[in-house]
């Protein structure tokens, strides 16, 4: 079972996603800490809500510095919009979910939306996402799982991106448990 520390920026779908997984038995985590870089989002209402520990840390020494109190095998980063530099020992520990289908529409300025308008704009007849481990650069790390899903021509950037987040809400939890199965080294070790 993973012990996860959760690092969000936003409305805390993801969070709930995991919650329920975790709740339903899916998903084989402990969510330690909720961090948030963005003050009173509803993310950290969500996570004192489901009765996990819930903080705010404007930068990654402030983050650290909470979460160097909790037991953590893996930093998960839920909507998280910031680069990530997790304190020493944790470095490879970092997984990600992203919105596309690395390598295409990503890396510095492709998050969210953003994201999805390319998509579109380059007239994509699919997208899906990506559960990658998180580096210093922005995603580079190795895949852990992909989810792929067709886009009809008519589709919008919100239809587009709630497609995806449908099978994002699939991909992370089992991206998590084929971590837990396989250990962290085992996909930094494939590539």
């Amino acid at each position: 079972m993973q012990k996860m520390a959760v690092l969000l920026s936003g409305s805390g779908r993801t969070l709930d996603n995991f919650h329920q997984q975790i709740e339903k038995g899916v998903l084989q985590a402990d969510i330690q800490v909720v961090v948030s870089n963005v003050p009173s989002v509803l993310g950290l209402e969500k996570a004192e809500k489901y009765g996990y520990p819930a903080f705010y840390a404007q930068d990654n020494a402030a983050i650290n510095a909470i979460l160097k109190d909790y037991d953590i095998d893996l930093i998960v980063l839920a909507g998280y919009l910031k680069l990530y530099v997790p304190p020493q020992g944790l470095e490879r520990a970092v997984l990600n979910i992203h919105p596309a289908l690395i390598p295409s529409f990503c890396g510095k300025g492709y998050y969210g939306h953003y994201v999805h308008e390319a998509v579109k704009a380059k007239g994509c007849t699919v997208s899906g996402c990506t559960v990658h481990f998180a580096d210093e650069e922005y995603d580079q790390g190795p895949i852990v799982l992909q989810r792929c899903v067709s886009l009809e021509y008519e589709d919008t950037p919100d239809d587009i991106a709630a497609r995806v987040f449908e099978v994002e809400c699939e991909a992370f939890p089992a991206a998590i448990n084929l971590v837990d199965s396989k250990g962290i080294d085992y996909f930094w070790n494939r590539v």
